[in-house]
């Protein structure tokens, strides 16, 4: 037993150290490209948990929206993109307003129709006091390479400066960042949400970039390994409520006071042209584009930068979860164990996100969790497959020796564990007088078709007193009662199954002698004797057998030889007797040092109950041959 436990004990041990290899493996190849970690939508979706747990913060009050939204459309009788005068009209306003940097979250990269609408707004944007606009860097499609679309020459004279303004979708098409960064034909460009910070704060633009990141107003803003600047958003959509309508911004409609020293951008909201983005606050409500750029913007300025933790930190964390998974897949009590996980989960899921709102990293999450939670399940489900194997095997052994109610019963009620003991029970030996003799006149066909029913015919009559068939030797059966299902009154039962054996043995004669398989019948003895015994599996790994072993086993074995020398069928010891003497009257027939003993054992006959009919008594040795004859 303790060897089987040791076994399943390393099995379950390198359960874990396989589950922790898979997912560090798992964890590395996530990190190069085309490699998908089967974990990385849930890491993703948990730290968009964090930002909803977190809740929404105010926006930054130095950032204006200027909205192309709906109401503009209407307004304006003109299909978009406006004329560029219009969007003159509205840099105009916004100078004279006294904004301090003008963002224009719109593309320049083709000439109007009209040439004076173009140098409009070039003088307008000239005329004001810093102005920012996008180019793009992008894959075409034609020809298979990568483009650059700039601002007219006429608008980038004009312009203090512009950058790119890829939005970053992660693989679950949510986004949570921009391109820190883009190089084409050895030129950097960078994002221009940089741009508009460095013009606001009065510092130089980012420099030295690299995977890591960049460097801009004396720090190291940090990148992941998409060269996606991370964006800590304030909140869902519309949650910068400092947004006003395009169309009504040059007709004097808002003070100018709320534009004054601010960041104005304008940008698209109306969902009619289609610059909406899913965001971890608003996976299903999209965000306009030039709300992201608003809190990309912000971020820079607050320098509150989110930083995912390096994938060594993952491993790490996986490790510690093995090791956590074996402590706990130890305790034995599976409530416990189950608490424990759970318990275990919550707490590393709360610790992560305190270490997320205080630090601002994104540690992962899943990963060691799935880490723990397989670390603890797979080794008890496969202890449980263990246990019910060893039912199985338990069963199918213990179906030899007991009813099939009592394997269940034993299954349900006893730790199989702990079937190796010493304990008190009645054994029961019988054997057929004079078999050999008989057997010998007999083909071995013939001996079959006798014996076979006959040890069947015994075995249910154990069998329904409760007790365990120990083996059979030839014609004899060694029984006892008492273990594995402890009954307080197994010398009764193994009594009852006595009286039973000799009625069955009488009918069987019957039967034999009527069908022509028997001349005159069979008789059988019986001994009884109670007593302390060890019982229990003996055997090996390939053949196991539940069993008996002590004096009084062998001391029932002597009083049913005593059944010859008595002449009578049934004999039981004086340790048997005293336990069932209240029900069952008996006769003393001798005390005799039997083979193995240093004192007289008393021996009695057995009768019969009290008040039993003359017809259910015990008859002496052949009685029931010559009555079936």
């Amino acid at each position: 037993m303790e060897l089987n436990q040791a076994k399943k004990t390393s099995r379950h041990h390198w359960f874990i150290i396989a589950t922790a290899i898979i997912l560090i493996v798992l964890e590395i190849a996530g990190n190069f490209p085309n490699v998908m970690n089967p974990f990385s939508k849930l890491e993703l979706a948990t730290w968009d948990t964090f930002f909803r747990l977190r809740g929404q913060r105010a926006p930054n009050s130095d950032i204006v929206i200027v909205a192309i939204d709906d109401a503009s459309l209407n307004w304006v009788h003109e299909p978009w993109p406006w004329p560029r005068s219009q969007l003159a009209e509205i840099v105009n306003w916004l100078s004279n307003a006294g904004a301090r940097v003008i963002g224009l979250d719109i593309f320049f990269f083709d000439p109007s129709a009209d040439p004076a609408e173009d140098q409009a707004l070039a003088n307008a944007l000239a005329n004001a006091k810093a102005t920012v606009s996008v180019n793009q860097i992008h894959r075409t499609t034609e020809f298979s390479g990568v483009t650059n679309e700039l601002p007219l020459p006429i608008f980038q004279q004009a312009l203090s400066n512009f950058g790119i303004t890829e939005v970053i979708r992660d693989q679950d098409a949510i986004t949570r960042g921009v391109a820190g960064y883009q190089s084409f034909n050895g030129a950097i460009y960078y994002n221009w949400s940089f741009q508009l910070a460095s013009l606001f704060l009065g510092v130089d633009p980012p420099t030295n970039p690299s995977p890591a990141g960049v460097d801009f107003n004396g720090q190291l803003v940090p990148l992941n390994n998409k060269n996606q600047l991370l964006i800590n958003f304030a909140g869902p959509s519309e949650t910068y409520l400092h947004t006003y309508s395009a169309a009504f911004v040059p007709l004097g409609d808002y003070p100018p006071d709320l534009f004054r020293d601010k960041i104005v951008l304008i940008g698209s909201t109306s969902p009619t042209l289609q610059d909406y983005y899913p965001t971890p606050f608003s996976p299903v409500s999209p965000t306009p584009g030039v709300e992201i750029v608003a809190n990309t913007v912000s971020t820079i300025l607050q320098g509150n930068y989110l930083r995912k933790a390096p994938p060594w930190t993952t491993v790490a964390l996986i490790i510690l979860a093995a090791i956590a998974a074996w402590f706990i897949s130890r305790i034995s009590r599976p409530t416990l164990a189950s608490a424990l996980l759970a318990g275990g989960l919550l707490v590393y899921f709360f610790i992560q996100f305190g270490i997320f709102i205080l630090t601002r990293w994104e540690f992962a999450v899943i990963t060691p969790g799935v880490m723990l939670f397989l670390g603890v399940v797979i080794p008890t489900l496969d202890q449980a497959v263990s246990q019910e194997l060893e039912k199985r095997r338990v069963r199918n052994l213990f179906s030899r020796f007991i009813s099939p109610e009592m394997v269940s019963q034993l299954i349900e009620t006893q730790n199989i564990n702990t079937l190796n003991r010493r304990a008190e029970l009645t054994i029961l030996f019988s054997d057929i007088r004079g078999f050999t003799t008989i057997s010998e006149k007999l083909s071995p066909e013939e001996v079959v078709l006798l014996l076979n029913p006959y040890l069947a015919a015994m075995t249910n009559v154990i069998h329904k007193h409760g007790g365990t068939v120990d083996k059979y030797e030839g014609d004899a059966i060694v029984a006892f009662f008492g273990e594995p299902i402890s009954y307080p009154d197994h010398a009764r039962r193994a009594v009852l199954a006595s009286l039973e054996m000799r009625q069955v043995l009488y009918d069987l004669n019957r039967q034999w002698i009527t069908d022509g398989r028997s001349k005159d019948g069979f008789e059988m003895g019986i001994g009884l004797n109670t007593g302390q015994v060890f019982v229990g599996l003996l055997g090996s790994e390939q053949r196991m057998n539940y069993t008996i072993i002590g004096d009084n086993a062998n001391l029932a074995a002597r009083l049913q030889d005593q059944t010859k020398e008595f002449g009578w069928p049934i004999l039981i010891s004086e340790s048997t007797y005293q336990q069932v003497k209240d029900e069952f009257n008996a006769e003393f027939a001798d005390s005799r040092l039997v083979k193995g003993k240093t004192e007289p054992v008393g021996i009695y006959k057995l009768l019969g109950a009290k008040g039993a009919p003359e017809s259910e008594l015990v008859k002496p040795l052949f009685y029931y041959q010559r009555m079936a004859v």
